[in-house]
């Protein structure tokens, strides 16, 4: 996959923008807890960042058809990057939220053409595959810097970790090279797809309904664990240890997946993925409580979840594109990175929000429930639209 045209640039632009996501995930809202914020005021922190992000994800096509891959790609990175070492200036809440806002814009852009551009490199036979190694790009920052950065900056200094946060900006180049190439193959016709189709619409919206809501479904715990996982009451050292389980997990699963769908197709898999994502949700809230098994029963459990993170992240973009013309492409990568970065947001606000009133562990059943009553709806709309070789 990496001597196909583009692709190599796409993961490095991919390596260097998410080292940046995945180092002030858990620790931006440490920081402000560090302020002096509640569970609910950090818990706001990737809140906003993901609705910023889910904002602009709908204006991506637009910027792509107006302003073309290379502007667009370029101004994604230094929006993610730049506005990370300001974070340092002060840990009052406000001031990171702002931050977070402009980040959002940035990480909007790197996601929706990320996925696009997988799309556009790599033919429909070996998606599932390409897609695997685009999440690895994707997932690797997350597996060695996600665990890491929170107990860094607690043991070290914040301020470090947070101008680290400016990874995505050296991603310029890459960024460059890559919209190079696609302002020059993806044009015409293809280009002018890039916007919301005048018709049809409902149509496209409608099939990328179902992957959509399973990829909340997952993303929403996901989102919980990453930002949280410091303040669940076992120390920096089993959140550390728990984020690894959980990343690297993500990271193995999304990228092997991919064999699998391209020759089973995706849709079988899903509700068992769901099913045991509960189950590992289930098991990191009864760690939390007296009569649990501890710190081992977490880790545990956030890498039970970190399996199903990682295959439905793939799974779902298989399914979304599968779901949709070519020339749709852009609008089906726009939808399901608003399922993922919304899943992320709300599961940031509603498990911190039920957690100042209760409990983190009444917070990750909250979401364990959620999986599970989507995957009724996974499984008949699996088998309805399963491809007849699968």
């Amino acid at each position: 996959m990496l001597r196909v045209p583009g692709v190599g640039a796409l993961v490095l632009m991919s390596l260097l923008g998410f080292a940046g996501y995945a180092l002030l995930l858990p620790t931006a809202p440490l920081w402000a807890a560090h302020g002096g914020a509640d569970e609910g005021g950090a818990g706001l922190v990737n809140a906003v960042l993901m609705l910023a992000t889910v904002a602009f994800q709908t204006a991506v096509p637009g910027a792509l058809r107006r302003l073309g891959w290379r502007t667009t790609l370029v101004a994604g990175v230094l929006l993610l990057g730049l506005p990370s070492p300001a974070l340092a200036l002060t840990d009052q809440l406000g001031w990171i939220l702002v931050a977070s806002a402009v980040r959002g814009a940035g990480f909007a852009v790197v996601t929706v053409c990320g996925a696009t551009a997988i799309a556009e490199l790599v033919d429909s036979s070996r998606r599932g595959r390409a897609i695997g190694v685009y999440g690895l790009a994707v997932a690797a920052p997350q597996v060695l810097l996600t665990p890491s950065a929170a107990w860094f900056a607690e043991e070290v200094d914040f301020r470090v970790v947070l101008v680290a946060g400016a990874l995505p900006a050296l991603a310029v180049p890459f960024a460059a090279a890559l919209g190079r190439l696609l302002d020059g193959t993806v044009a015409g016709g293809a280009a002018e797809a890039l916007g919301v189709p005048r018709s049809g619409r409902a149509r496209t919206l409608l099939a990328l309904a179902l992957p959509s809501v399973v990829l909340l479904a997952v993303t929403t715990p996901g989102g919980a664990l990453l930002t949280f996982a410091p303040q669940l009451g076992h120390g920096a050292a089993v959140a550390m240890v728990g984020l690894l389980g959980l990343t690297v997990a993500a990271a193995l699963s999304r990228w092997l997946v991919g064999g699998l769908a391209d020759r089973y197709g995706p849709s079988r898999f899903v509700p068992p993925l769901l099913v045991l994502c509960a189950a590992g949700l289930g098991l990191c809230g009864w760690s939390l409580t007296g009569s649990g098994p501890g710190p081992v029963g977490l880790v545990a459990g956030m890498t039970i979840v970190g399996v199903s993170y990682g295959s439905l992240q793939n799974l779902t973009l298989v399914t979304a594109f599968a779901a949709v013309p070519d020339r749709d492409r852009s609008i089906a990568s726009a939808v399901w990175n608003i399922g993922f970065d919304a899943g992320t947001g709300l599961g940031s606000l509603v498990v911190g929000f039920v957690a100042a009133g209760t409990s983190f562990t009444v917070g990750l059943l909250t979401t364990a429930a959620l999986c599970l009553a989507v995957a009724p709806a996974a499984l008949v709309g699996g088998r309805r639209h399963a491809p007849p070789h699968a």
